[in-house]
């Protein structure tokens, strides 16, 4: 089948892609070998609307004093140059064990300000700050979760290599997809979200990670790990990929270890494995109930920097089927032709540090 023809039909449908093998992927590690990270100034915070098939987020997660976990998400979306959707999420865990909240709403009339750092639609506003320091992350697309958060960047935000891509196609020259991460790993949040309950406030620390998936995402990646790790002094990130078998199930990994002024290190001579796993009996994967996050770098004058988290996950707070709320016929073609059953597991683990 034409390359044109078939991306078409990859990128509406969901249908495998053929085995390119590794060849077809070059890893942003490539570039990290010479230069494992570039600071972030805001033109690297651009969004970039690809009028091609895309999914692109900026992701804001908030770790509140009182126990509560939230997360708020804007997403742009492209189906092969034909469909541009714009979706709006919120998550909130309570400390407790009542049922997390999850709101997901389609935005109307989205748009951008004219350098493309920040991003509106009715109803919602993520606006970066005239110095590039901080994201007001505004929301009234569901009553039931009302956001109104200012999210802080305490240390300097980071990208692998010299513009955190990881490109793919049979000629590299000319990429037919992508791969990008930028993160603000280390941040103070203030305000609140308003609940049915009440309002609750997220003073707390927060992480927040602008995302391009330049390609259908399921050719992209096939699995994925992420962690991030806060204490009083220091935070840590990872995100880790790994391809499916088309591009040699190649496996990406982008992280760093920041405190509250600098980066210690970041780079991608990072892994992430889990350690113990029990069957899922709704679907095909090993769910993992234990893992060991390794990071591994140098600070800027050349010191050695190596770091472990390990130890058991605890009791999985939610299962989040990916596909849930996708057509049911495209659900059935994707799992189907692809071998897909996307599942997220998420937990929270707590732990006094000595």
């Amino acid at each position: 089948m034409p390359r044109a023809i078939h991306d078409l039909v990859a990128n509406v449908a969901g249908t495998q892609e053929p085995i390119y093998g590794p060849s077809a992927i070059r890893s942003v590690a490539k570039q990290a070998e010479n230069k494992p990270y570039t600071e972030l100034k805001p033109d690297d915070l651009k969004w970039t609307a690809m009028e091609s098939t895309c999914v692109e987020t900026q992701t804001f997660y908030f770790f509140a004093d009182s126990g509560h976990v939230g997360m708020a998400q804007v997403i742009y979306n492209n189906v092969a140059g034909i469909r541009t959707t714009c979706q709006f999420n919120t998550k909130i865990f309570f400390p407790d064990d009542r049922t997390p909240i999850w709101s997901s709403d389609p935005l109307d009339s989205h748009g951008f300000d004219s350098r493309k750092l920040s991003f509106y639609a009715d109803g919602c506003a993520i606006t970066l700050s005239e110095d590039g320091s901080a994201y007001s992350v505004k929301s009234a697309t569901n009553e039931a979760s009302i956001v109104n958060i200012t999210v802080s960047r305490t240390a300097p935000g980071f990208q692998v290599g010299q513009d955190g891509r990881t490109i793919f196609g049979t000629d590299l020259q000319h990429p037919w997809g992508s791969m990008r991460h930028a993160f603000w790993p280390r941040c103070q949040v203030e305000g609140s979200i308003i609940i049915k309950d009440g309002e609750l406030n997220f003073r707390g620390k927060g992480f927040f990670v602008h995302a391009l998936q330049g390609m259908k995402p399921h050719h992209a990646a096939a699995r994925w790990n992420f962690v991030n790790f806060h204490s009083s002094t220091y935070s840590a990130i990872m995100m880790e990929f790994t391809t499916p078998p088309s591009y040699g199930s190649t496996i990406v990994n982008v992280g760093g270890i920041v405190n509250d002024h600098e980066i210690l290190c970041a780079g991608s001579a990072n892994s992430a494995e889990h350690t113990k796993a029990k069957a899922d009996p709704e679907n095909d994967w090993p769910e993992p109930t234990a893992a060991k996050f390794l990071w591994s770098g140098r600070t800027s004058d050349g010191r050695a920097v190596n770091a472990e988290l390990e130890g058991n996950l605890g009791e999985r707070l939610d299962k989040v089927d990916v596909m849930a709320k996708v057509p049911g016929f495209v659900k059935t073609l994707v799992g189907g032709v692809v071998g897909t059953k996307p599942f997220i597991y998420q937990v929270i683990a707590v732990s006094l540090l000595p």
